[in-house]
């Protein structure tokens, strides 16, 4: 099994909730955030692969995504995680741009 995971590709086979209320691309980009780190590959070219878009459009749909009450309503604890994530990334960039250590 160890050996199986380096080489499985990431599918987005059966993520797709029809009850949730997101789109189906944000559902299956919330899918690939929750768990790209397990399979093989750069993300970059899983991006590009699944969605078509580069990875600054992705982020960029992404960030607006994960601030819907939808997003947060589907998958709660990735949703706080990112965000989270996004305000430390913003919070370490500002203090880079004032010349401090945050």
């Amino acid at each position: 099994m160890a050996g199986s995971a380096g080489a499985e590709a990431f599918s987005l086979d059966g993520v797709v909730d029809p009850q949730s209320p997101l789109r189906e691309r944000d559902q299956q980009m919330l899918a690939l955030e929750r768990s790209w780190w397990k399979y093989s590959g750069a993300k970059e070219q899983a991006i590009r692969d699944l969605f078509g878009m580069s990875a600054t459009s992705y982020y960029q749909v992404l960030n607006a995504l994960i601030d819907t009450e939808e997003a947060l309503a589907h998958d709660p604890m990735l949703v706080k995680r990112l965000r989270r994530l996004r305000t430390t990334r913003q919070r370490a960039r500002t203090a880079r741009r004032m010349g401090t250590d945050a």
